[in-house]
C-alpha cells in the first residue's frame, strides 16, 4: 500500500529497506557500534509528516518494540549503526577532532525525494564523545524535534525529526535532567568539518574519497564540470548563502554556527540554542554561551561566509590553486544579497523592484530596531495595511512606541505601493503566504517542555500541529501567535544540551 502523502510504500519499522552508503566508505571515516540501551523508554512525540516522508506507518509507534528501536535498545533489521568522525572550528577556534559524540547513524532509507538517513541523537557514548556522556536531555530534544518540523513547514532547508523517545534515566547537566533520544533525518549529515578533518590531518586521499562520495551521491550533475571540486565548493557556497538569507528573513537564529554544524547540502542542522527573533534587535544573541555575540543575528551572514572559506581551505588540495578556490567563493555575497532582496520584496508584498526600495527597507529595519517591534507580528500584520485606509493600521501601529515614526514610514510604504498600483486584497493574500503567523517562540517550547517533564505530552502534539501550518490563520489557535509574556524574557538557552 502506498502512502498518499508521498507515493512511498508504507512500511513497518522492521521492514524499512535500510542501506548505509556512508558505511561503504573506508573504516577511517567512522566507528561501527551499537547504541547504548536505556531503561523503560516511552514515546514523547512523533511527526506524522516526517514518518510519511519515509513511508513509515504512524501506527507503528503504538508498538513497544518500535519504541525500543528508536530508543536504541533494539537494532532495526538492515541498519548498520555507526558514528562518524569529523573536526571543526568552534566559535572561530580550531577544535581538532570532534565527531558524532552522541549520535549514531542507522542508515538511509527511500524517501519522497531521494533517500533519508536516520540518526539517533542521544544514543550513548561513542569514540568521539570526548568529555561528554553521549546523551541528550528531554528539553533540548523536544526543542530540536519541534524546530526541525517548524522549519520544514516554513519552507527552509532543514533536517527533519521523526520522533522523540524519553527515558527517566537522569542526565547530568547544570542540574539532573530527564534523558531523551531524538531520531533525526537528512539526506546526509556530512558537514564542513568532515572535510576539515582530513585537510588538517594532511590526508589527501581520504579527503578525495569523501569529496568524490559527496559529488557522486548528492551533486552528480557536477561530475561533468571542468573542475568538479571547484564546482562543489561554488554550489555549497551558493546554497549556504541562500540559507543564511532565509534565516534572516524569518528571524531565525541558529546560535552555534561552528563549521561542524554546517551541512554540506546547505540545510539547517544541529539545532541547539536556537531562537526566533521577537522584539527586534539587530544584535540579538540567542545563545547564552556566546557572550561575545559571534553568532548574533546580524553576524549570521558574515559567519556563513567565513564557514564557506573554511570549507574552501579544506578543499584547496583538490581544487589546486588559491585563485580557483577564491573564484568559487565569490558567489557568496551576490547569492546572499539577491536571495534576501527577493525574500524581503515578497514579505513587503512588492511585485516589482524599484530604485528607492533599499531606502524603504533600511528605514523599516531602523524603525523596528528603535521600537523593538515583534519581528513575526510586524510582517504578518503588515499584510492588513490598506493603501487608502490608515485607520486599518491599528493592530500594526500598536507594535510601536513611537507612533509618529511608524506613521511616517507607513506613508512611504503606501506611496511605494501606489507606484505599482498594488491591490490590497491580492497583496494581503500574497504576504500571508510568505509571512508566518506562527513560529516556535521560546516560551511556547518551554510550556511544552515543562508539561512533558510531568509526562503530559499533549502540548507537544498540539504545538506541532500549529507549527505545521505556520501561514494559516488558525483562529482557534490565536493564542500561539500572541506576544510573549513577561516571564519569557527570563528564558535562556545555551550549549549545555
Amino acid at each position: 500500500m502506498n502512502a498518499p502523502e508521498t507515493g512511498i510504500l508504507r512500511h513497518r519499522a522492521d521492514d524499512l529497506p535500510f542501506e548505509n552508503s556512508f558505511a561503504q566508505l573506508p573504516p577511517a571515516f567512522y566507528t561501527r557500534l551499537q547504541p547504548t540501551p536505556v531503561p523503560a523508554p516511552y514515546l514523547v512525540g512523533v511527526s506524522a509528516s516526517a514518518a510519511a516522508l519515509i513511508g513509515l506507518d504512524l501506527s507503528e509507534f503504538a508498538k513497544e518494540d518500535v519504541i525500543r528501536a528508536f530508543a536504541g535498545n533494539r537494532t532495526l533489521p538492515g541498519s548498520q549503526p555507526l558514528a562518524a568522525v569529523y573536526s571543526g572550528h568552534q566559535f572561530g577556534v580550531w577544535a581538532g577532532q570532534l565527531g558524532d559524540g552522541r549520535a549514531i547513524l542507522l542508515g538511509d532509507v527511500p524517501a519522497a525525494s531521494g533517500r533519508q538517513e536516520l540518526q539517533l541523537k542521544g544514543s550513548g557514548l561513542t569514540p568521539y564523545s570526548r568529555m561528554g556522556d553521549g546523551r541528550a536531555v528531554l528539553r533540548s530534544s523536544i526543542r530540536e524535534f519541534l524546530c526541525s518540523e517548524a522549519m520544514a513547514a516554513l519552507g527552509i532547508p532543514t533536517s527533519r525529526a521523526l520522533c522523540v523517545i524519553g527515558t527517566d534515566t537522569p542526565v547530568m547537566r547544570e542540574v539532573p535532567e530527564t534523558g531523551a533520544i531524538v531520531t533525526r533525518m537528512a539526506p546526509t549529515f556530512i558537514r564542513f568539518g568532515s572535510f576539515e578533518h582530513w585537510f588538517y590531518n594532511d590526508r589527501k586521499e581520504e579527503l578525495k574519497i569523501l569529496t568524490d562520495y559527496v559529488i557522486d551521491r548528492f551533486y552528480p550533475e557536477l561530475r561533468s564540470a571542468p573542475d568538479p571540486y571547484q564546482a562543489l565548493l561554488r554550489e555549497v557556497t551558493r546554497r549556504t548563502a541562500e540559507l543564511m538569507a532565509q534565516w534572516q528573513a524569518v528571524g531565525f537564529m541558529h546560535g552555534v554556527m561552528n563549521t561542524d554544524n554546517m551541512s554540506i547540502l546547505g540545510q539547517t542542522i544541529d539545532y541547539g540554542p536556537f531562537g526566533f527573533m521577537e522584539a527586534f534587535d539587530f544584535k540579538h544573541i540567542c545563545n547564552h554561551s556566546d557572550p561575545q555575540g559571534r553568532y548574533a543575528y546580524h553576524m549570521q551572514p558574515q559567519i556563513g561566509q567565513w564557514n564557506c572559506y573554511a570549507l574552501g581551505q579544506a578543499l584547496l588540495p583538490l581544487i589546486g590553486t588559491v585563485d580557483d578556490t577564491q573564484a568559487a567563493l565569490e558567489i557568496y555575497k551576490p547569492a546572499y544579497a539577491n536571495k534576501l532582496d527577493d525574500l524581503l520584496h515578497a514579505k513587503l508584498g512588492l511585485q516589482s523592484k524599484q530604485d528607492e526600495d533599499e531606502k524603504l527597507i533600511d528605514a523599516m529595519f531602523e524603525l523596528m530596531q528603535n521600537n523593538h517591534a515583534d519581528f513575526t507580528l510586524f510582517f504578518r500584520r503588515l499584510a492588513q495595511l490598506q493603501v487608502d485606509n490608515p485607520s486599518a493600521d491599528a493592530p500594526l501601529r500598536d507594535l510601536f512606541i513611537d507612533r509618529p515614526a511608524f506613521d511616517a514610514w507607513a506613508a512611504q510604504y503606501r506611496s511605494r505601493l501606489r507606484r505599482e498600483n498594488s491591490d490590497d486584497a491580492q497583496r494581503a493574500t500574497a504576504m500571508r503566504a510568505v509571512n508566518p503567523k506562527y513560529v516556535l517562540r521560546n516560551y511556547l517550547a518551554q510550556i511544552a517542555i515543562e508539561k512533558a517533564q510531568n509526562k503530559d505530552f499533549s502540548e507537544i502534539a498540539r504545538l506541532l500541529g500549529v507549527l505545521e501550518k505556520p501561514f494559516d490563520e488558525q483562529p482557534e489557535n490565536e493564542a500561539y501567535a500572541a506576544l510573549p509574556p513577561d516571564w519569557a524574557g527570563e528564558l535562556e538557552v545555551s550549549c549545555s544540551s
